[in-house]
């Protein structure tokens, strides 16, 4: 949960920390809530599984067990605009509903596409920076409950409805 006492295992981590330590020591000396937004995985247009599979990029790293949770750019701004207007603080997991294989999403994008999904490699045998390989050194499950308290509703609460509607809407290559 998002108000659970943290204790980050990666530098990044601790990083992380610090400055949403220092963010809401800052708002409580001005007396301004701040919301720390959590965000997951972030892909839409112009970021996608798209644009890895037309580049030729797309790879589906097998690592058994392994999920994340992603959440659309649109989501992020609705969710920011939301807790901005209502002037709500506090920690919030900025993720969809559903957090699932990378490998899936990748599988139901080229499907999409009408093309075959690139082959499968085993996590062990995967040609990754070590920025990427780090990404796979987390599994995380996040809950988004806290957000939809709030009172937001997620426009894309999966990946497969915010890819059905990228590829619909013809956009998934538009950078801004």
């Amino acid at each position: 949960m998002e108000d659970d006492a943290k204790d980050p295992t990666s530098t990044r981590g601790r990083q992380r920390v610090a400055a949403e330590q220092a963010w809401t020591a800052f708002g409580e000396a001005r007396g301004v809530p701040v919301a720390l937004l959590r965000l997951a995985g972030i892909y839409g247009p112009g970021r996608n599984t798209f644009l890895n599979l037309e580049q030729g990029k797309a790879k589906r790293v097998i690592k058994p067990g392994q999920v994340f949770n992603r959440i659309h750019v649109e989501d992020i701004a609705g969710a920011t605009e939301l807790l901005a207007r209502e002037k709500i603080g506090g920690a919030f997991n900025i993720a969809d509903d559903e957090p699932g294989p990378p490998q899936d999403v990748v599988a139901f994008a080229a499907d999409l596409m009408g093309m075959e999904p690139p082959p499968e490699i085993p996590f062990d045998e995967a040609d990754m920076s070590p920025m990427a390989r780090s990404f796979y050194g987390d599994n995380k499950r996040v809950s988004n409950a806290k957000l939809g308290h709030a009172g937001y509703t997620f426009r894309y609460p999966n990946y497969r409805m915010a890819l059905e509607a990228m590829m619909q809407a013809g956009n998934w290559r538009d950078a801004g």
